[in-house]
């Protein structure tokens, strides 16, 4: 069955960028596990990373993201997500990119208008809620989000872009894994029990 995730990483203090929308923390990170149970990190060859995008089907994100994966992602290459369907939320209008595969969709509409036609286009596998913090918060106040897929980088920021803009309706998330990372870094995911809006 397809669900709603929202996949990301997040300092050990629960920021997911600096407060100038910057992943250094993230993309410098360096360091290191030896427990015998260690899995690849999250981005090596094999890891969790690959194995999740294989069960996405179609994005979403806000347009902060988008714009930081428009420069500093795609930024003069290739779009990263070629032939899966990626929607933005956004009331601005924001530049699509060209190639073979790039199916971009601006939308100014609510979550509530957009998931059903998100989760058909993404055919039967997973829609990735790439960020941010609001984005998710739109889900899940609108009782739309499955599951959270956090890994969390051993850095504190202090301040920052929050995981989440505001507190889950409810208030807890049934933990359903946990993975140990050879870089030291440590995977949660955590089940939602969807509530009506």
């Amino acid at each position: 069955m397809s669900r709603t995730q929202y996949y990301c990483a997040a300092t050990l203090d629960g920021y997911i960028a600096d407060a100038d929308d910057g992943i250094e923390w993230l993309t410098g990170y360096e360091g290191s596990y030896a427990g015998a149970e260690a899995e690849a990190g999250p981005m090596a060859e094999g890891g969790s990373s690959e194995s999740f995008y294989a069960e996405v089907g179609a994005l979403v994100s806000g347009s902060v993201t988008y714009e930081f994966i428009l420069v500093h992602i795609a930024g003069g290459g290739q779009w990263p997500y070629a032939g899966k369907p990626c929607w933005i939320l956004s009331s601005r209008d924001l530049p699509v990119p060209e190639g073979e595969g790039v199916d971009v969709r601006i939308e100014n509409r609510s979550v509530r208008e957009l998931c059903e036609p998100m989760m058909e286009s993404a055919g039967g596998r997973n829609l990735w809620i790439v960020g941010g913090g609001n984005v998710a918060s739109q889900f899940a106040d609108a009782g739309l989000l499955d599951e959270v897929l956090l890994t969390v980088v051993p850095v504190v920021l202090g301040e920052g872009k929050p995981l989440f803009e505001r507190g889950l309706p409810g208030g807890s998330m049934e933990l359903t894994g946990v993975t140990p990372h050879a870089n030291g870094m440590v995977g949660l995911r955590y089940r939602i029990h969807r509530r009506a809006p």
